[in-house]
């Protein structure tokens, strides 16, 4: 099939440069509608779900193809072929973080810079590091999926978000959830809450921003401090907000450190 129609690919803005974003677990395109806008006048705005999210082709989504991030980083690849772009500006929201550093491991010459947004390459404690949970944890979160996805995605979506002063955002990304497919969601989780893709990160030779919440019970500080130190050249910009979503909650602060970094880079190639 197509990527573009598989992916729901859509494209606005008027640069020349390319920047696509990439939404994160249970969500969709339509999450970066507060922030992508920002950047038509000065790039190629690319936006898509990934298989199994939002409009992609659902028939698509094999479980033992997807049982990897890898597979996800190859359709963003093909995306980025069927629209012949190379160069471009990545952003991906937590776990399409690691797709985007798989793909730039699987092809740099695609990726000019990159930009992540509430990563983490490893969610669970192993050893000193501290990706925020034990495995008990993930198991217990992965066990409430599968006996009542829809309370799951209730109770859970406010913990992301973590911004009680706007429970309209908390009900949007509950509401995401409940419209993902949940044999999808579950199997998705699984693979994201439980992989690893810290021996990546030294690899990616792309330069790179994470941005991290202040407060975020999902992606603590400590993952992006260890992001910084593996991530070669990156810059580490910590938005003073809470939750795992400041591309919702807090839009005009993630946009504009985005813009901030894209500016600093131009300027070091000028």
């Amino acid at each position: 099939m197509n990527p573009l129609k598989r992916h729901h690919v859509r494209v606005s803005g008027t640069g020349a440069q390319a920047i696509v974003f990439v939404h994160g677990f249970g969500c969709d395109q339509h999450m970066w509608r507060l922030v992508a806008p920002a950047f038509e006048a000065e790039y190629r705005v690319v936006l898509l779900d990934l298989v199994g999210a939002g409009n992609s082709d659902l028939t698509a989504y094999d479980p033992a193809r997807y049982s990897t991030l890898a597979a996800h980083a190859e359709d963003v690849r093909e995306v980025l072929g069927a629209l012949d772009l190379h160069d471009v500006v990545y952003v991906g929201h937590s776990v399409s973080a690691m797709i985007g550093v798989l793909a730039a491991i699987q092809e740099p010459t695609l990726f000019d810079q990159l930009v992540f947004v509430a990563p983490s390459p490893r969610y669970i404690n192993e050893g000193g590091y501290i990706g925020g949970f034990e495995p008990a944890d993930i198991d217990e979160m992965l066990e409430a999926m599968d006996s009542n996805y829809l309370g799951w995605s209730a109770a859970f979506a406010p913990v992301i978000m973590a911004h009680p002063d706007q429970p309209e955002l908390a009900a949007e990304l509950a509401n995401s959830f409940c419209r993902t497919d949940p044999a999808i969601a579950q199997h998705f989780a699984g693979v994201t809450f439980r992989g690893d893709e810290r021996a990546g990160l030294r690899r990616v030779r792309t330069p790179a921003l994470i941005l991290q919440s202040a407060r975020d019970l999902i992606a603590p500080l400590s993952v992006g401090d260890y992001m910084h130190e593996q991530l070669a050249g990156s810059e580490l910009v910590i938005l003073d907000t809470d939750g795992h979503c400041p591309h919702m909650s807090a839009p005009q602060a993630t946009t504009a450190a985005i813009r901030a970094y894209l500016q600093s880079q131009r300027a070091v190639l000028a």
